[in-house]
């Protein structure tokens, strides 16, 4: 039987160190501060948007939440999105995802100035990603590493498979591995023999947003499963891309749904908001 990663136990040992440094950065007069833009009433980007407000106040954060309608117009959202690239209290500016119909996201993440873009979606910060030179990451896959480390699954070396090749995990994630020396294999919907190549994996990343895909059969004994899909199985009940009971029997480490990733995605976005908070205090001198 596998062991259970436990993300909330790791989110919050992340935040509490996270608290520590935004209490002493306020000390020094730069109180950490993130805006969060959610334009639309999409119901579960209104429950997220909640959350990283929440985890926000929790840490001792500057929190500025922009609901706009559905109907905002482009230039509206670029106008907000350029003000708070320019106010000195704003140290991450998150554009909650996905925009209203007719809204250009590609638009509004190219306006993010990038020293304030936590979410690692900027073009500028992609491209740092790749080059391993980074100052932010993505929030899911840096969540997903963290967990590697703090239950000390090695990467160097191992044969890693990721399935999806979306630009805010499956790419990332896959640029994060290598970085970390594993051997990485990308999988998508065109993939020809999957089950094949994820039997081979040591560590299987599953984001391709399909309720209980991986099952037991498609899994090598002892590897370690990380689930990032956030699904509704057939009772309307939350689970991943992973089926968990016959995979389980399978694995060494595996990640629940819900439990697992989703707690660090936040707890990364706070982490990157410390971290531009601290450029900012560098570069104050």
């Amino acid at each position: 039987m596998s062991q259970i990663i436990d993300g909330k136990a790791v989110s919050a040992k992340v935040r509490e160190g996270l608290k520590g440094k935004a209490a002493e950065l306020t000390a020094k007069g730069v109180k950490p501060g993130l805006a969060v833009v959610l334009a639309g009433d999409d119901p579960a980007s209104a429950v997220y948007v909640r959350n990283k407000e929440k985890a926000a106040n929790e840490l001792g954060f500057y929190s500025k939440m922009i609901k706009l309608p559905s109907d905002v117009s482009e230039e509206e959202l670029l106008n907000i999105v350029r003000e708070l690239n320019n106010d000195d209290a704003i140290h991450g500016i998150l554009v909650q995802l996905p925009l209203p119909k007719g809204l250009d996201e590609k638009k509004v993440i190219a306006e993010i100035s990038p020293e304030k873009d936590v979410d690692a979606f900027h073009v500028q910060n992609v491209g740092k990603i790749m080059l391993g030179e980074y100052d932010f990451l993505p929030c899911t896959p840096a969540g997903v590493m963290e967990l590697l480390k703090e239950y000390g699954i090695q990467t160097r070396g191992k044969n890693a498979v990721a399935i999806g090749r979306s630009n805010i995990v499956g790419k990332p994630m896959a640029m994060l591995l290598m970085h970390a020396d594993a051997t990485v294999t990308i999988c998508h919907s065109k993939t020809e023999n999957l089950a094949d190549i994820t039997r081979r994996a040591d560590i299987l990343i599953a984001a391709i947003g399909k309720a209980k895909f991986i099952t037991g059969d498609m899994v090598k004994e002892g590897a370690v499963v990380i689930d990032v899909g956030m699904n509704r199985d057939e009772n309307n009940k939350l689970c991943g891309d992973v089926d968990f009971d016959s995979v389980s029997e399978k694995a060494s480490f595996i990640t629940p749904v819900p439990g697992g990733v989703g707690p660090m995605t936040i707890a990364m976005l706070m982490k990157n908001t410390v971290k531009s908070a601290e450029n900012k205090l560098l570069k104050r001198g």
